[in-house]
């Protein structure tokens, strides 16, 4: 089935955009919803975006999947419009003289992830927050283990992956005497390898 179109709205509180598609015969294909754009979403909001234009087949238009392929007039219309619908209102002034759905693309890029400087500063800050977290008295480990995750996500999405092993000792180390007593067992399960244990 082709999307013959994209009719969107923005609920009044500005947390979700919900998106109808519509089918050639005109009607209703299904509802979508994407959180909005904000300053500090970019990266989870541009996955779910790119899985959506990919799905139905207009993320084409942004990455070619043929090198050299031009992608097709009406697709790169309806990736405009559809990309045009998940940007907050500013931002679609600031990019209405792009001509291409990978200059939107690119450009909401730059501007949420920022130039190399930006992104290595953020990484910086990244490593700083990793380095001085440690594990709250009364915080479980579970709640522990879910903001390493939270940062490893957070430096994967500026281009650096966190090692596993890394994320284990850290986990390990942070643990209060009360949670885990024995430090000595924490370095032999590093040393000898936490898998095997």
């Amino acid at each position: 089935m082709h999307i013959h179109g994209l009719l969107g709205k923005t609920q009044l509180w500005g947390l979700w955009n919900t998106f109808v598609l519509i089918n050639k015969n005109g009607s209703k294909r299904r509802n979508l919803e994407v959180s909005a754009l904000t300053p500090t979403n970019y990266p989870v909001w541009a996955v779910k975006v790119k899985s959506i234009m990919d799905a139905h087949g207009i993320w084409e238009t942004v990455e070619p999947r043929a090198l050299g392929k031009k992608a097709d007039p009406k697709k790169k219309k309806q990736a405009f419009a559809f990309l045009f619908q998940v940007i907050p209102e500013e931002i679609v002034l600031q990019m209405a003289n792009y001509t291409d759905p990978k200059q939107v693309w690119d450009g909401l890029k730059t501007r949420y992830l920022g130039v190399d400087r930006v992104r290595t500063a953020q990484l910086a800050t990244l490593k700083r927050e990793l380095e001085g977290l440690h594990m709250k008295e009364g915080e479980t480990v579970d709640d522990f283990a879910t903001k390493l995750t939270g940062l490893a996500s957070k430096a994967r999405s500026l281009g650096y992956e966190l090692e596993e092993v890394d994320l284990v000792k850290r986990l390990l180390d942070s643990m209060p005497k009360s949670v885990f007593p024995n430090r000595g067992f924490n370095r032999a399960i590093l040393r000898f390898g936490y898998n095997s244990v």
